[in-house]
């Protein structure tokens, strides 16, 4: 009998969970979803796999000895799966650099001239992931190393160096009210409707809708998209505001849609991340490095505010990393 991965893993999602609730969040799909691949793979194997109640999913005993079993089949699998992929990328030598909409912006032509010079030989293919799959790619072994946006689910897992930070604007229909202003406060714009990632990408979604910075204030969302296109035409349509990188005002200009600084609203930070495996592995050690030439410095004195995990700012296009000797 075979059976899906995909199965499997959303079977270990709910069991660890013990809700389906928090698993489809997790899992980047919705409950109803989830609710139809576990009848699937419980009709699969002509066994029942859970006690469903309001408390939650409880195991039965054959669900036990499933959840026991599949952590390490689920490993053993991405084990191969992953290096699979990277003998394939370093036979070809492509380093696969996964990137969200607006990752790194203008750092990033600087980041991929610097990792020419350092690996003539080897080509950047870059691969750009929806807003529902916040890690670029890195969880499901897609790509070798991302450019993404802090937080994001899943971080927690992963190696994640911070290279800068940069104000969060507004993007706003150019006929709203407020667009004639040189800057907004954000207490302004807590009755908006906000065009926001999926439900699913929780963290990611709850830092760009800034849930924690409205005084408790519940958000109002006005459209739900994954992919910058449909977020620009979201905002141009009406349908609601968003914050974005400052950044963004020159990357996703449009018309009908206009950006403004905010205040009293955190930064956003870009980072890098890299699973744990590819700690020692030298090519991506070397992107590494080009990412880290982005940052500022001294983050101490380009913004005396920055705490520990983040600097401000691009350094120079023209601003190197000595030569990796090794």
């Amino acid at each position: 009998m075979d059976v899906d991965t995909r199965l499997l893993r959303y079977f270990a999602a709910v069991a660890e969970e013990g809700n389906l609730t928090r698993a489809a969040q997790r899992l980047f799909v919705s409950q109803p979803a989830l609710t139809k691949q576990i009848k699937q793979l419980e009709d699969l194997l002509s066994v029942r796999l859970f006690t469903r109640s309001r408390a939650g999913m409880a195991l039965t005993e054959p669900g036990q000895i499933l959840a026991e079993k599949v952590p390490a089949l689920l490993e053993g699998w991405d084990r191969i799966l992953g290096e699979t992929k990277k003998a394939a990328g370093q036979a070809e030598r492509v380093l696969r650099i996964g990137y969200l909409g607006s990752a790194a912006n203008e750092a990033t032509q600087h980041i991929i001239a610097e990792f020419a010079r350092l690996r003539p030989d080897w080509r950047a293919d870059m691969r750009q992931a929806t807003w529902s799959n916040p890690t670029a790619g890195l969880a499901s072994g897609d790509v070798d190393v991302a450019l993404v946006r802090l937080p994001f689910p899943g971080q927690d897992s992963l190696r994640v160096e911070v290279l800068f930070a940069e104000p969060r604007w507004v993007a706003m229909p150019t006929a709203h009210p407020l667009a004639s202003r040189e800057a907004i406060s954000f207490p302004d714009l807590w009755d908006e409707p906000f065009v926001a990632a999926p439900a699913e990408t929780g963290r990611w979604r709850d830092f760009w809708v800034a849930a924690d910075e409205r005084d408790g204030r519940p958000v109002r969302i006005g459209a739900v998209v994954e992919q910058p296109d449909d977020w620009l035409s979201a905002i141009a349509n009406g349908y609601g505001i968003a914050l974005a990188p400052e950044s963004a005002a020159r990357f996703y200009s449009r018309p009908g849609v206009t950006y403004r600084p905010v205040t009293g609203v955190s930064p956003s930070r870009i980072g890098v991340a890299w699973a744990p495996a590819e700690d020692a592995d030298p090519v991506i050690e070397d992107f590494i490095r080009c990412c880290l030439s982005t940052r500022p410095p001294h983050p101490s004195e380009t913004n005396p505010h920055e705490d520990e995990q983040g600097a401000a700012g691009i350094a120079p296009p023209d601003r190197r990393l000595p030569e990796n000797q090794s």
